[in-house]
This record gives C-alpha cells, structure tokens and sequence, in this order.
C-alpha cells in the first residue's frame, strides 16, 4: 500500500532525496578546499554514538572550531509555478553550543571545488545557535543579488536529538517554517523580508523648524528651592565616641563612623507645568521613494541546481541527514511523518547509551566493610577496659596529690 501511495504521489512530481545510505564523499558530495590550510574540518558518514539503527547513517561535522563546506548537484529544478518543499533533519549529538546548521539551494555554476561563505545561493535554511542571545532558525531568500535574512523571529530546537526542519515556499509568495511537523512561523514574504523598498519616505529636505517647541512640560519659574533644602546624605554620628583603648600610634587617628542623615531630601527639582508655548510632535513630512519598485513573483527560486552546507562550528557533531527537495508537499509530509515515528525509539536508543556508559560504582575497602556483631561487642569491650584503667591511673595520681 505504501509503495501505491509513493507511486501515486512521485508519478509528477520532482523529487531530490538523499538519505546518506551511501558514503557520501563516493556518491557526489564535493568537499570544499577552501579553508584548507588548517581550517577546513572533516566529515565523518555516522550514525552516531547512539541511535536507535546503527545503520541509518548521517553527514557528520566531526572536528571542533573547523569550517565546514560541501555540496552536491542535484536534478535541475525550477519552481515557477510550483511549490517549493526544502527539508532535512539535524542531529546536534554533541550538544551544540555554538554554531550554524544550515543548508542552502544555488543556482548553476557552482564552483564546488572553492565553494565557500561568499558564494552565491538561492536559499540558505536550517538553525543557528551560540551562546544564550542566538537559537534561530535562518530563512535567508537572494533578491537580485542580496541575501535577505528574514524579520521575523523563528526559535529553534536546542537539544541533542534529530528534529526536522521544512521551508515550504508557495507561488502565492506565501511560506511556511515547520519544526517536526508543527508550524513555527508563517505568511507573506513580502511581510517578512525586505523585497522592497518602502513605498514613502521621509522628505529629505524638510527638517524640524530650530524654534520648534515640543516639549510638554517645564519647571514651574515661580518655584524656587527652600534654603534649607540642601543637606549632606550622611553626617557624622553623634553619639559615637573614641574607644578607651585606641591608640593614636598604633590606630592611626580617630574617626567617627558615617550615618545617614534623617533630614537628607535628595535633589531637589521644581514642580513641573505644562508648557504653554508647546506645538505638540513635530512629524516628518513623508513623500514617494523615487527607488520603490513593486516586486512581483519572489517566490521564484530561478533554477535550482546544487545543495550544500557551509558552516562554521565551534563543537562539531551535527548530523544532517534526509534532504529533501520538492514540489509535492504531501510527500514532503509522508517522509516527515516517517521520521517523527521513529522519535521514542531514538530517546530510548540514548537513554540506553547513557546507562551503558556510566561510571562503574566504588568498591568498598575491606577495612570498611560491615564487621559482624560479635566483633563489634568485643570492641566496645576493648574501649570500656581502656576506660577503666585510665579512671583508676587518676585515682592514683589523685591519692598521692593528697598525701
């Protein structure tokens, strides 16, 4: 049945899937050499240290603080009036504290054997995490040449199993980002990105007038401050006195300690009054942005050619695993479904790893172990007779005192 439902559901659809059952550096995955005087990492083709099948293998990041760049051709694939479904899953096994997990989508012409940060892409998706201040999800779309980060926030996954991370970007310039199935941000993306430029301005020749009042309040002119307003925060204490046995040569000279004074008042400040002279806010005239063009259609992708990965991580052992490109979101969620099933297995699979590698718990010394109740009469024995001849020693000592 599941094989009619594939059948049924590839049968028009374009489909790039690479699940890493095959060693990747053998089946079309180009590393990189940029970086690779000393700051290039290696991949490893893992499962993991845990998981729940040691044979459902990954691309691994698996060097610290190493720049990562690799990427594979893929069918071409143009998504002009098309859905446009980019997913896979990351596996942060180490824990990631910092660094980026991201994949992208290019164009053609990609120069895979320099490959790096500044090549040109199409779309760069997937989490980001360092420190405390970033834990997002990258959506970043190129517009004639710019690379445009999304304003809209999208958290993403921090802990140490897969998820899976879904761009879905429609013909109706309308996306969706999904994290394990569940839909964490979407809408417009001429809401979210910046495709163009606002429609107003500011009128660059206009400025506040210099006599502009717009301040709502003064300090009363008539008020004045007490004169006996001004008192010192702390005064001396008055019913301190010099130690008796202080001394000069020694102590040094003596002060008496600081307390606050209670007729203190802080600063003193006028009341306040509203302003008769004030105009209210000043706005800034607005005019027509002789730059603004109205962008249609950004969510054409252009011809996808190349998927790839470049990244920088400070502790590696991400696992990216289940790319998939298409245009049929169904099956998208069918592959995504799969892979949530298998989520428990996968805890129970660490869980079992952590109990394994445990530390073996310290024997006991023989010294230390439970001695048997007769042997513990006999040393309470032993103590009560030590007793005894200390008591009549002092006896003795005693009695001679006294003759």
């Amino acid at each position: 049945m599941l094989f009619v439902l594939l059948t049924a559901l590839l049968a028009n659809a374009y489909v790039f899937e690479d699940g890493f059952d095959a060693d990747p550096m053998e089946n079309g995955w180009v590393q990189s050499n940029w970086k690779s005087d000393g700051g290039r990492g290696k991949f490893g083709w893992t499962a993991g240290e845990w998981s729940d099948d040691s044979e459902n293998k990954g691309l691994q990041t698996s060097q610290d603080a190493k720049f990562y760049a690799i990427t594979k051709e893929i069918p071409e694939f143009d998504n002009e009036g098309k859905s446009l479904v980019f997913q896979f899953t990351v596996k942060h096994e180490q824990k990631m504290d910092c660094g980026g997990a991201y994949l992208k989508l290019m164009g053609p012409g990609v120069d895979q054997e320099n490959f790096e940060g500044s090549s040109d892409y199409q779309i760069m998706f997937g989490p980001d995490i360092c420190g405390y201040s970033t834990k997002r999800v990258h959506a970043i779309f190129n517009h004639k040449g710019t690379n445009l980060l999304t304003t809209k926030e999208t958290a993403c996954e921090t802990d140490e199993y897969t998820h899976v991370y879904t761009l879905e970007v429609e013909p109706t310039d309308e996306y969706r980002i999904l994290i394990d199935g569940d839909v964490k941000s979407e809408g417009s993306m001429y809401d979210h990105w910046e495709f163009e430029q606002p429609k107003m301005i500011k009128d660059p020749e206009v400025s506040k007038p210099s006599d502009w009042v717009d301040e709502k309040e003064i300090d009363d002119p008539e008020e004045t401050k007490p004169e006996d307003w001004d008192q010192a925060q702390t005064i001396v204490d008055p019913d301190a006195e010099e130690p008796e046995d202080w001394d000069e040569e020694d102590d040094g000279e003596w002060e008496a300690p600081m307390i606050p004074n209670t007729d203190y008042k802080g600063p003193w400040k006028a009341k306040r009054i509203p302003n008769t002279d004030y105009k209210g806010e000043w706005e800034h005239p607005m005019i027509d942005n002789p730059e603004y063009v109205q962008e249609s259609e950004v969510y054409k992708r252009g011809v996808l050619q190349y998927v790839g990965m470049e990244v920088w991580q400070v502790k590696a052992g991400t696992i990216f695993d289940n790319i998939l490109v298409t245009d049929d979101k169904d099956l998208a969620e069918l592959k995504r479904s799969e892979i949530i099933a298998g989520f428990e297995a996968e805890k129970a699979a660490h869980e079992a790893h952590k109990k394994a590698n445990e530390p073996a718990p310290v024997e006991e010394d023989a010294e230390d172990e439970d001695v048997t109740e007769d042997e513990a009469d006999e040393e309470i024995d032993e103590e009560e007779a030590d007793l005894d001849e200390l008591d009549t020693e002092e006896e003795l000592d005693t009695d001679k005192d006294e003759l």
